[in-house]
């Protein structure tokens, strides 16, 4: 018998199980689907690459056909692994913007206004940089410059600065707009993911359990009170029981699916897979919704320094093995993205409403496809989207994946945004201090030049830039799924604590925010035991 157990060692599942064990006389323990996060791909930096291309570590999910699309299916990764997608991302350390958390508030949950949630983002963080205002230092996740940044990184924010924006060097500071190099949680050379932050040094604990290989199955209830978890390991079905609370943080995509096969969800859609109905509670599983991307790709065969598939470039990566191996550092320390930037697509909108991102190598289909040659790209996304869709039940088999549906495009002003997007970023590309090296548009790209010409580029090739979030909304209302505790609506024992219960996504990646939703947490645990 635990304390608590919790489901997913994903971001928050990490914080929930280091942070609970803290405490000698609490028992945790913490479940997760996949292996353990042994692999040099996770801890290399640019490991991520291999990691993309062949989703060793991933759930493989696919979207529905997404109308906004063309009728393409989306690629969603998810990371499949202690750390979850943590372990597998490209490490960007982004809080958002303060007014998203102040909206969160003002949709009826108090607690989580700025005010009130920086003081989670700053107990988490230990800033290479050092403590401020807007800064921690001494918490467990490590937040740092790149060791080795690629110098093309520099380069394409000198030609954003040229383009008219404001540099900007700390985008989790005083203002996020402006372009610059990312800050990573990276330590030492190596990806700091959330499992090493918050578990790794606590695995001897003898009151902390962590079990890998262990697909929760469905959530045990005695009358309307969560009292532990069914699970499937090495082919058998065991279970965890919970004294005092069950604690859900498998993702945006897994969490609602574990509800309704629950029997916890909308009764129509429970009992047209023949589920015993718990409790009708019509929001789970909507309301998903996430950033949607588009990424503008550049040939420059000259660029050998770029990331490549080239004779030169395998030399790059080889002498860069060796300097990784021995000194944690060179260019095996990127995370690829390593510039970006928060711009406002016209004058006159309130805040930043795209996100860019600069990748030292040409990205086609999320990484997957083996492109020769040697260039760069730019990830155009926009922050705020209003299409929204759902996560839904293939089937009552727990190890089928849900329908993902986050609806993509379906509202005219996310794509009358990515569009004005897409081409702010071409004016970046285009300026001098980029173009002097000869770089030329991918030839798709180059034929998207009329505004409906991008509109139907950005319908073919958008797709998730890894951030959805919603799909059990914190709030008040009949459709939201967990009160401003995280404790889901009409039963007892139960919390969901992870990206599923964001209102509203942030205004950017969302690790941090995720990691921050745990911390806060915590402390809701600790003042109802």
């Amino acid at each position: 018998m635990f304390d608590y157990v919790v489901i997913g060692g994903g971001a928050a599942g990490c914080v929930l199980a280091g942070r609970l064990s803290e405490d000698p006389a609490v028992r945790v323990c913490l479940l997760e689907a996949g292996p353990p996060d042994t692999s040099v791909l996770i801890h290399c930096p640019a490991g991520l690459a291999a990691m993309a291309k062949t989703e060793m570590f991933g759930w493989g999910f696919t979207t529905v056909p997404q109308a906004g699309l063309g009728g393409r299916a989306g690629y969603q990764p998810r990371g499949k692994v202690l750390g979850g997608s943590s372990s597998v991302n490209a490490m960007v350390y982004i809080r958002g913007q303060p007014a998203d958390y102040d909206h969160w508030a003002a949709q009826g949950n108090p607690g989580w206004a700025w005010a009130d949630v920086l003081p989670y983002f700053q107990r988490a963080e230990h800033n290479e940089r050092g403590a401020d205002a807007w800064h921690g230092q001494g918490g467990p996740l490590n937040v740092a410059d790149l060791r080795s940044p690629n110098r093309f990184s520099q380069v394409f924010v000198d030609a954003a600065v040229q383009a008219g924006h404001a540099p900007n060097r700390d985008f989790n500071g005083a203002t996020q707009e402006g372009v610059g190099l990312y800050q990573v949680m990276h330590k030492n050379g190596e990806r700091h993911s959330v499992a090493k932050a918050y578990l790794t040094p606590h695995r001897a604990r003898p009151n902390l359990q962590v079990v890998t290989g262990a697909q929760a199955t469905r959530i045990l209830f005695e009358g309307r009170r969560a009292v532990g978890v069914q699970y499937r390991q090495g082919g058998q079905l065991k279970e965890a029981r919970a004294r005092r609370e069950v604690l859900l943080s498998a993702g945006a995509l897994l969490s609602p699916q574990l509800l309704m096969l629950s029997g916890v969800g909308p009764a129509d859609e429970l009992q047209r897979h023949g589920i015993a109905v718990l409790h009708h509670l019509p929001g789970v599983g909507r309301h998903l919704h996430d950033h949607p991307d588009v990424v503008q790709v550049v040939n420059a065969p000259r660029l050998t320094e770029l990331f490549g598939l080239s004779l030169r470039g395998g030399l790059n990566v080889a002498r860069g093995i060796g300097a990784w191996r021995r000194q944690r550092t060179g260019p095996l320390t990127t995370n690829f993205a390593e510039a970006g930037g928060f711009l406002r697509s016209r004058p006159g909108e309130a805040a930043p409403d795209l996100q860019l991102h600069f990748v030292i190598g040409k990205l086609v289909d999320h990484g997957r496809k083996t492109v020769f040659g040697h260039g760069y790209s730019l990830h155009v996304c926009l922050l705020q989207p209003q299409s929204r869709g759902s996560v839904r039940l293939a089937s009552s088999d727990p190890l089928q994946l849900p329908l993902v549906d986050p609806g993509f495009l379906a509202e005219a002003d996310d794509v009358a945004r990515l569009v004005r997007g897409f081409q702010i970023g071409r004016r970046i590309l285009q300026q001098g201090a980029l173009a002097q090296y000869g770089g030329r548009e991918s030839p798709a790209l180059a034929a998207a030049q009329t505004e409906a010409q991008i509109e139907q580029f950005i319908r073919r090739h958008a797709d998730t830039i890894y951030h959805p979030v919603g799909s059990c909304r914190m709030g008040p209302g009949a459709l939201d799924v967990v009160d401003a505790e995280l404790r889901v609506r009409g039963l007892a024992g139960l919390r969901v604590v992870d990206a599923s219960v964001m209102p509203r996504i942030v205004s950017g990646n969302t690790t941090a925010p995720t990691v921050m939703i745990a911390e806060k947490a915590v402390d809701l645990l600790r003042r109802a035991a």
